[in-house]
């Protein structure tokens, strides 16, 4: 039997775009177990439970990816933080921002989700004089030094 609407609990949902390096492999399996990582550090296992984060929708290519992630009605607020703490998924660093708040999922899919993330850019520039290759997206650079990539500008290179 399902309840009358007033009764019902209360959902909000966050879109959140991912951003990791190029060549990084991000999955929603252990992007759920990070927010669940991340809620349990920043607000302890009752807060965790209050917040109760789900990861309804995602997506990662090439170092971008977006998801929509299912809080409770009145934990958006800490559910933003807990989101903000969570700097790597599977040991891959990530950067992690909550780009919108709806009530409904489609809501949030039609005002803040874009499709399919941005193309990047492959190209060969020069980085500390030296010619290397760099994956360039929004002004943005991923460049390889030394086997380890480096986040830079379009002006640093």
């Amino acid at each position: 039997m399902t309840l009358p609407k007033h009764l019902r609990q209360r959902w909000r949902y966050l879109a959140v775009g991912v951003e990791g390096w190029p060549a990084a492999t991000v999955e929603r399996e252990p992007f759920q177990r990070a927010l669940w990582y991340g809620a349990q550090n920043l607000v302890g296992d009752a807060g965790s439970a209050t917040v109760d984060l789900t990861v309804q929708q995602f997506r990662y290519t090439d170092g971008a990816g977006e998801g929509v992630v299912r809080t409770r009605r009145g934990a958006v607020e800490r559910a933003r933080a807990v989101v903000a703490s969570v700097d790597e998924v599977a040991g891959q660093p990530v950067g992690l921002r909550v780009r919108g708040t709806s009530g409904t999922l489609r809501g949030c899919e039609e005002k803040y989700m874009s499709g399919a993330p941005k193309l990047k850019e492959q190209r060969h520039v020069t980085f500390e004089g030296a010619d290397r290759r760099a994956a360039v997206r929004d002004g943005r650079a991923a460049v390889r030094v030394d086997g380890a990539p480096v986040g830079v500008t379009t002006l640093d290179i």
